[in-house]
């Protein structure tokens, strides 16, 4: 799965699902998405830790928040580190699992 998210692949998902991203509900049903479909192909809660945490420094440093829930998500991914981001991506598939 790894192989796959490589940067150009990130920007295009969140190109493509740009416009239904602007919302913190869409963006949770987007997430919801994603993590349902990794654990559909067998990845555990590490494996789509460490996805979720490549797609947000991707969104990090090359997207703009579109709402205030994503500003700040992306203020406490800046300031937090790479062990509490890592945290952070657990949170969040955690958030969207249930």
């Amino acid at each position: 799965m790894d192989k796959y998210l490589n940067e150009e692949n990130i920007e295009n998902q969140i190109s493509k699902n740009g416009d239904a991203l602007s919302s913190f509900d869409d963006f949770r049903e987007f997430l919801s998405g994603k993590v349902r479909l990794g654990e559909k192909l067998g990845l555990d809660e590490e494996q789509l830790a460490n996805s979720a945490q490549k797609v947000a420094n991707y969104l990090a440093e090359k997207q703009p928040p579109k709402n205030s829930e994503e500003r700040l998500l992306q203020e406490l991914w800046n300031v937090g580190t790479e062990e509490e981001q890592h945290k952070l991506a657990h949170m969040l598939v955690r958030l969207v699992q249930e």
